[in-house]
């Protein structure tokens, strides 16, 4: 039988004290549960799968969380609760939910209610960037006093966590195209009440819940079509489709890029080992000569956006470049882990084809003259079908050697359409380059433990904990 919540309660009652939480343990929901916290409310929740590091961040900011999902987790009734989009029409707390009648919402509506509020909200948006991208922005924010309030999908360096309550008017979210709930199907942005948005990119991804790229480019339309007449996107132009989509918006767009006639353009990219130095012209005039410490032309160009907005914020050049230069970067993106024996170790969040291709190339700049070794976990929905398996073969070119893991399959996905890792490695052969096929993490480090040396580079691409691979191949190098 079908799980129907009844729509009328869908929202917050008039008495708030006591809010639960289903999924607590997932990035976004935990960084709710901290922010809410914070804000006084007695917080509560229920997961699954219950781990460090958030389970330990739960426990320390005092709040209670019962593993596993059942009716008794709801006792006492609270007087609110939060649906994580994990969570399925046939959890039965979900389904103890509808039966007991209690006020819900999705995360996104209850991070627009209760923190967005009357904020001006900056959503960062794109198939790429957009963790990246919202961490340069809320940063520079902070460096330039203006104490902003953000909810970011990964942990950002400056402030050591993944959301901030502040007193400033501004509040940056990165706005995520994936589905809001199971009783709400469509993307999460369309919650965060826009009024300044970037556009990073659009490509097919999340092949779980949308069927092609015209499936996607449709949740990115409905985004331009809630922005208010006197907002602002700020898009990367560069992008074919992102200039289709964007072409229909009723307020201003302001394109970034590398193309002539953008209002924000990119030239003179430097990459060295401390950095990337690079110049941003505004209006074909130069505005500035800027410095991060994040390597590759793709993070030069979520920097120009980033400036983009701050410039249209009132923030200063001397203000944004201060604020580039003082960004110390994002958990899990090009995250040097350790260097142990002359092996620098790199973490990177990377699964899509162009993601993976972006991210070598930029670490290949950086470390020019340095063997560049890319450990690839295919672990998301879309990496493990078929549907990028080309696309794959032609991302690893700035590579020396690539090591494949053999993915978990996904048994409710038709063999033929899964992916073939075997496949990707004979593609990769075929086309010259050295790759290498691996059935097990402990595999794969006891290779690299063999055969990484003196100034070699390791970049593991996983959007997922990959058994804890950075923390065991450094204890190997370090035997």
């Amino acid at each position: 039988m079908t799980l129907v919540l009844d729509p009328a309660l869908n929202k917050v009652p008039a008495k708030v004290g006591h809010i639960h939480l289903l999924g607590i343990c997932g990035t976004g929901v935990g960084g709710l549960a901290g922010m809410l916290k914070t804000a006084g409310y007695q917080v509560t929740g229920s997961d699954q799968n219950v781990y460090p590091p958030m389970s330990d961040f739960l426990a320390d900011s005092g709040i209670a969380v019962k593993t596993g999902y059942g009716p008794e987790n709801l006792e006492p009734r609270p007087d609110l609760v939060v649906v994580g989009n994990v969570v399925t029409s046939a959890n039965p707390e979900a389904r103890a939910l509808a039966l007991l009648g209690i006020p819900y919402l999705s995360m996104p509506q209850a991070l627009a209610y209760f923190f967005i509020g009357e904020r001006t909200s900056l959503v960062v948006t794109g198939t790429h960037g957009k963790t990246t991208t919202s961490s340069l922005l809320a940063t520079v924010l902070q460096h330039a006093g203006k104490a902003p309030s953000f909810m970011i999908g990964g942990l950002v360096q400056a402030f050591g966590r993944n959301y901030n309550v502040a007193e400033g008017q501004y509040f940056v979210v990165e706005g995520d195209e994936y589905d809001t709930a199971f009783f709400d199907k469509g993307p999460k942005f369309l919650h965060y009440r826009p009024q300044v948005a970037i556009i990073t990119s659009v490509e097919f991804d999340h092949a779980d819940i949308y069927a092609d790229l015209e499936a996607v480019k449709s949740s990115f339309r409905k985004l331009v079509a809630i922005m208010p007449s006197d907002g602002c996107l700020v898009a990367h132009l560069d992008d074919p489709v992102v200039r289709e989509i964007t072409a229909a918006a009723s307020c201003p767009v302001v394109g970034y890029g590398r193309s002539p006639g953008l209002a924000w353009r990119l030239s003179g990219v430097d990459i060295g080992p401390t950095g990337t130095v690079f110049e941003v012209s505004k209006a074909g005039v130069p505005y500035g000569s800027f410095k991060s410490v994040l390597p590759g032309v793709h993070n030069s160009l979520n920097c120009l956006a980033v400036t983009a907005v701050l410039d249209h914020l009132g923030v200063t050049a001397v203000e944004i470049g201060a604020g580039l230069a003082s960004f110390t970067g994002v958990k899990r993106r090009q995250e040097v882990r350790g260097v142990v024996r002359g092996v620098t170790v790199i973490d990177d969040f990377a699964h899509h084809p162009t993601a993976v291709r972006e991210t070598l190339e930029a670490l290949r700049a950086a470390y020019s003259g340095h063997r560049l070794l890319a450990v690839f976990d295919p672990r998301t929905n879309s990496s493990r079908r078929r549907v990028f398996q080309d696309l794959f073969a032609a991302s690893f070119r700035a590579a020396d050697q690539i090591l494949v893991r053999e993915p978990e399959p996904l048994l409710k996905v038709p063999p033929d359409e899964r992916f073939s890792a075997r496949q990707l490695v004979s593609d990769l052969r075929q086309g010259g380059q050295v790759a290498h096929y691996f059935s097990a993490t402990d595999e794969i480090i006891e290779y690299l433990g063999q055969n990484a040396g003196q100034g070699d580079v390791v970049a593991i691409l996983s959007n997922g904990g990959f058994d804890n691979i950075h923390t065991r191949l450094l204890a190997r190098l370090g035997e």
